[in-house]
């Protein structure tokens, strides 16, 4: 009998600590009304010298203090939480909460993404920033994602690609004939650069510099940061200013996490985002200067180009993405927008 007492009386208190602690669970919602600083883990795939990262970085200050420490931004570079495609995955499931992702992955969401990713969609950096921040154009489009557990918080610049090839500088689409170029993998990309007169070539970013050094390509197409940083000038030292593709960045948020924020902390959250965006594109000019004085130094030969001609050799594959009304509505809005 006084074991099966003290059998009954260890139920009791395990039942009573579980109870306690699904109470306390309970009070700790997304804006640590119990008290604790909300830890907010964001997955990045590039390095901490990146514009991106010290945006990051200084939005998550700002955020710590405007909210009296209810929250701390926990930024990890260089794929450590994984490759962009699965830190989406990631967020969606809330395993953690924020990403920052390229354009092209989220067509797998919603095809209309696609709009932004087109080649010369955008004239410039202003006229990018203009349009992928503004709720009026753009609103729609991010919350069509929120179904899929994340939400659309606002975009940043990702630079401006440009081909760059170890033959000859690039004036035409005929200086690119047979050029065995590397591009994102991805359909679009390859009839991007066939259009272009080059030879698309799909392949992982890590495989680029050896992929040139062996005669396997001739060269690859991307800014000014990634070019210098993975050292691209020693194998390819002619960068011409194509300007074909300028694809934005997105800060996707878990949509449970985000929701569950008072009214307050989101406009914080949104307000200081906004101003880290600005910093991120004056610090990514910097940069690019930077990277292509580096360059420079080191052999490379930069030039520009009149991009007309590649314009009007690409309008096929613009008039071929735009499949939906939505699409061809928010292509007209972007175009509209410039000034």
């Amino acid at each position: 009998m006084r074991k099966l007492r003290k059998s009954f009386l260890m139920v009791v208190l395990l039942t009573s600590t579980i109870m306690l602690a699904a109470c306390g669970s309970d009070d700790a919602t997304a804006d640590g009304e119990s008290g604790d600083t909300k830890l907010l883990k964001v997955a990045f795939n590039q390095p901490e010298s990146h514009p991106q990262f010290k945006a990051m970085e200084a939005f998550g200050e700002k955020l710590n203090e405007l909210t009296d420490g209810q929250y701390e931004v926990e930024v990890s570079p260089n794929e450590l939480l994984g490759a962009q495609r699965e830190t989406i995955e990631l967020v969606q499931s809330g395993t953690i909460d924020m990403s920052i992702v390229g354009g092209s992955l989220m067509e797998n969401f919603n095809e209309d993404f696609s709009v932004f990713n087109l080649p010369y969609v955008f004239d410039s950096v202003e006229h990018q920033m203009s349009v992928v921040n503004n709720q009026e154009i753009v609103g729609d489009l991010y919350k069509s994602v929120e179904e899929d557990g994340m939400t659309v918080l606002g975009a940043f610049h990702g630079g401006v690609r440009n081909v760059y090839n170890n033959k000859q500088p690039i004036h035409t689409p005929e200086d690119m004939e047979a050029l065995k170029i590397r591009v994102m993998e991805s359909d679009t990309n390859v009839k991007m650069m066939e259009l272009m007169g080059g030879v698309g070539t799909p392949m992982g970013q890590g495989e680029v510099y050896t992929a040139i050094q062996s005669g396997v390509l001739d060269g690859g197409e991307n800014n000014e940061l990634v070019y210098n940083d993975l050292k691209h000038g020693e194998v390819a030292s002619y960068y011409s200013y194509t300007q074909h593709l300028m694809v934005p960045d997105y800060l996707i948020i878990n949509s449970n996490l985000f929701n569950g924020m008072s009214d307050e902390h989101k406009e914080i959250f949104r307000e200081e985002l906004s101003k880290a965006i600005d910093m991120e594109v004056d610090q990514f000019d910097e940069d690019v200067q930077a990277a292509k004085k580096e360059a420079e130094e080191q052999g490379s030969e930069f030039n520009d180009v009149d991009i007309s001609v590649f314009q009007k050799e690409v309008e096929p594959l613009i008039q071929e993405k735009l499949t939906t009304e939505t699409a061809k509505e928010l292509y007209e809005e972007v175009r509209t927008a410039v000034e």
